[in-house]
């Protein structure tokens, strides 16, 4: 199967799990919730949307493998690897927030070739394809252009397990406070780095993250002309655990800001 095919199979795939999430909301209670961790919760609806994609991703590409929140399969491809976060925004979901996502990347070797998002409550589909502009809803989107940080709307993720880096976050957010239109914690990694590539944020930072969190978000954002890396540079930001997403135009500044105030990163 060509990519693009590939890709437009995968996009309707998502949208049959995300009509599933969305009806097993309506009924879905506290009582139902079980913990990985601390703060890091799950549910049935997390395991069936992940096994449902598993199975349809694999139908679509048999050669495939799958890096999986959830860890329904651990088979992995030799050239193609599925990356999915079957329910990004959990918590949001747990609690009855309306925003919560489907992520779904396909890696070739060590490039993002494909990247889908689905926002499931407002049934917004971004989506980008190696060699094509980054899409919503079919529409083509770009991130901001000719803003800089003091007319900028910035997200991030505030820590809910690891708060050894606290003292560096909160200095980062005083001084993003004071510069910068404002900051939004909306709880979905995959919903963040989407509304960057659409022009909604100007920038977004969060760390303590998985590949399943950002590997299609951050591929949507950089088909729709936005810069993509590490706090201090670097381009390991699907397994580096920390990720800067904005607008060329604020990309420098933002990135200056964390190098000052992050000393922990490497």
């Amino acid at each position: 199967m060509k990519l693009n095919i590939i890709h437009q199979e995968a996009i309707k795939l998502v949208k049959e799990v995300g009509e599933f999430i969305k009806e097993e909301s309506k009924s879905f209670t506290t009582a139902k919730v079980e913990h990985k961790g601390f703060n890091d919760l799950v549910s049935y609806v997390d395991k069936e949307a992940e096994k449902r994609l598993v199975e349809g991703l694999g139908d679509i590409l048999p050669e495939s493998g799958f890096i999986a929140e959830e860890g329904t399969s651990n088979k992995k491809g030799e050239v193609y690897n599925w990356i999915i976060d079957p329910l990004d925004g959990t918590t949001n979901f747990v609690h009855g927030l309306p925003i919560y996502s489907i992520s779904v990347a396909l890696q070739e070797d060590d490039k993002i070739v494909s990247g889908i998002v689905l926002e499931i409550n407002r049934d917004e589909c971004f989506e980008a394809v190696k060699g094509s502009p980054a899409q919503l809803n079919g529409t083509p989107i770009s991130v901001s252009k000719g803003v800089d940080l003091a007319q900028s709307l910035i997200a991030t993720g505030f820590p809910y397990n690891d708060f050894d880096k606290m003292d560096d976050y909160l200095s980062i957010l005083k001084h993003l406070m004071q510069n910068s239109h404002g900051l939004r914690r909306f709880g979905s990694a995959a919903v963040d780095l989407s509304y960057v590539a659409c022009g909604r944020y100007e920038g977004y930072f969060e760390y303590n993250l998985n590949a399943w969190d950002v590997a299609a978000g951050a591929f949507i954002v950089q088909q729709a002309g936005g810069k993509v890396s590490r706090f201090n540079g670097d381009n390991d930001f699907i397994f580096g655990r920390e990720i800067l997403s904005c607008s060329a135009d604020i990309y420098e500044e933002l990135l200056t800001i964390l190098q000052n105030q992050w000393k922990h990163s490497q």
